[in-house]
């Protein structure tokens, strides 16, 4: 498979490198490593529906859309008053 080159800051590139080297890594394989292990959009999407399906059937589990929201709010405090420490 043909190399592609992809232009970012040389901060960036910088960063990615240390991370990958302490990793034991290059930065070409630890790009690739990434690129595979990582989901797009559509494909958490898909996972989430999958895990809600899985929920139901399990135990009956089906929050509205209305409770989702405010479960996902609930979430997003918490880790905020976690994150703030």
């Amino acid at each position: 498979m043909p190399d592609a080159n992809i232009r970012i800051p040389e901060e960036a590139k910088d960063r990615l490198a240390a991370i990958a080297a302490a990793e034991g890594l290059s930065l070409r394989a630890y790009l690739a490593r990434l690129a595979e292990t990582m989901l797009t959009p559509a494909e958490r999407a898909e996972r989430a529906e999958q895990a809600r399906a899985a929920l139901k059937k399990w135990n009956g589990y089906a929050p509205t859309a209305s409770e989702a929201d405010d479960l996902d709010s609930e979430l997003d405090r918490r880790l905020a008053r976690v994150t703030a420490r």
